[in-house]
């Protein structure tokens, strides 16, 4: 088998030089190299952060002390070292669309809190400034100072808020970084996305699919623009997981209307009835369509929690100084926990995680991964 490390980090941490390709070009590389987990991969890396109810950062357990399930079904972990120290590139996307010109005063002095959050491991930082869409402020450099002065001179842009075009964005310029890199986004955005083009299921499978941990610091949208943005956005675009996958007659029925989303392949229409029928397939499909919900609701939030980052509600430039520096001290303390899945279905898998005879701890890991079909399993 081709072993295939999903690491989705959880830091933000780095510091070795790059030639920065011309700024402001707005495009990424048109065919990324973007690592994924296929159906013959077999090793999948979960960042797990633990803390008591009073917010403890809890630095002492081992292997034994964690309990994974993988759709249900128990994994045996083991700890993996040294993933901290290995280096990263950083997209910073900005929103300065809508409601985001309002905080761009809130990162006019961030230079001092991205070197304390970046710490001293190699490092490729990128700025991403987004609207109604997504373009290059700096590219990616090993120059913090840069970063930051790019990230304060930000200017006011349009009404839109397509924050899910801008993380497919940022994912897909990550994903032409070197292999040997980790890869990480900070997202400043409101709550509600605002003219992506991005569907929800492909966001999900954006973020879940490849190595990247997502940051987010969050300001408020209204209620009503919530409701009215999230309708807005782009229907499921026919995969095993939409919301009503059969027409009436059952999920087998040789009628090639019965199941949309199979598009008459009658092995894909099988693998869907499975996902029904089939206590580990079902919890996945329920997981993804409650992570489609989620994004709809609160973008930044939701992918934060599907890739094992951080959320943080912020008001103000003081409060964003206090989550960033959070941060900064979380980073130092995060378990990377590895297990190898046997046989994993293509789709999405959902992940639960918690300490054994700790209830009360809080955990902070990723929700779920994306298992790629490969050519085989296509001809299916």
């Amino acid at each position: 088998m081709h072993r295939l490390k999903l690491a989705i980090v959880t830091a933000l941490f780095l510091s070795l030089s790059y030639t920065a390709h011309s700024q402001g070009t707005g495009q990424p590389s048109p065919t990324p190299q973007i690592p994924t987990l296929t159906s013959r991969s077999n090793l999948v890396l979960v960042p797990v952060l633990v803390k008591t109810k009073a917010a403890k950062v809890v630095f002492s357990l081992t292997a034994e002390d964690f309990i994974l399930t993988d759709n249900g079904v128990p994994q045996a972990v083991r700890i993996e070292e040294g993933a901290l120290g290995q280096p990263l590139a950083l997209a910073v996307i900005v929103q300065t669309g809508g409601q985001g010109a309002a905080h761009l005063h809130d990162y006019s002095n961030l230079g001092a809190v991205l070197d304390a959050v970046i710490g001293g491991v190699p490092h490729r930082v990128a700025v991403i400034a987004f609207d109604s869409k997504p373009r290059i402020e700096q590219d990616f450099t090993a120059n913090t100072d840069a970063a930051a002065e790019a990230i304060a001179a930000l200017q006011d842009g349009d009404t839109g808020a397509a924050i899910l075009d801008a993380l497919d964005f940022g994912i897909r310029l990550l994903g032409a970084q070197p292999p040997s890199y980790r890869r990480a986004v900070l997202l400043f955005s409101e709550t509600a996305d605002n003219g992506s083009q991005t569907g929800l299921e492909n966001a999900v499978r954006a973020v879940e699919e490849t190595n990247t941990a997502i940051y987010t610091f969050g300001f408020s949208t209204t209620q009503a623009a919530v409701k009215h943005e999230a309708s807005k956005l782009p229907a499921p675009g026919g995969t095993a997981y939409s919301g009503e996958p059969y027409q009436p007659g059952g999920c087998m029925s040789k009628d090639p209307k019965a199941d949309p989303d199979a598009h008459g392949n009658r092995g894909a229409q099988a693998l869907d009835c499975a996902g029904d029928l089939l206590p580990p397939l079902r919890l996945a499909r329920i997981a993804f369509l409650a992570a489609k919900d989620g994004i709809k609701r609160n973008v930044p939030k939701s992918v934060a929690q599907l890739t094992g980052g951080e959320y943080f509600a912020f008001k103000d430039e003081k409060t964003l100084a206090q989550h960033l520096i959070t941060i900064s001290n979380d980073v130092p303390n995060y378990y990377f926990l590895s297990f190898r899945p046997q046989s994993p279905h293509p789709g999405f898998h959902a992940l639960a995680l918690k300490v054994k005879n700790r209830s009360a701890y809080e955990i902070n890991a990723r929700t779920g991964y994306w298992v790629e079909a490969t050519d085989a399993d296509k001809k299916k």
